[in-house]
């Protein structure tokens, strides 16, 4: 349970980090764009920051579904059984 909490923790974290170190990077960036949602448009945003935030999404889903699909023998560190 701790190494599953550490885990979840440690991705939510890094990939606050990031997003953080994101929006502070892509301040005065010159070229933006808008998305195309279906139900309507974003406003412009700079490239970098579009393709930065779908990283950051990837960081943050990829550490959580590893902490949640950990097996429950996986708590207790390897060699130590």
């Amino acid at each position: 349970m701790l190494l599953r909490l550490r885990l979840l923790l440690g991705s939510l974290g890094g990939g606050a980090l990031l997003l953080l170190l994101l929006c502070l990077g892509s301040q005065n960036l010159d070229q933006r764009a808008s998305l195309n949602l279906g139900f309507g448009r974003t406003i412009a945003l700079p490239t970098g920051f579009l393709v930065g935030v779908a990283l950051v999404l990837g960081v943050i889903s990829g550490g959580t579904a590893t902490a949640l699909l950990l097996p429950r023998g996986g708590d207790q560190a390897p060699g130590r059984e």
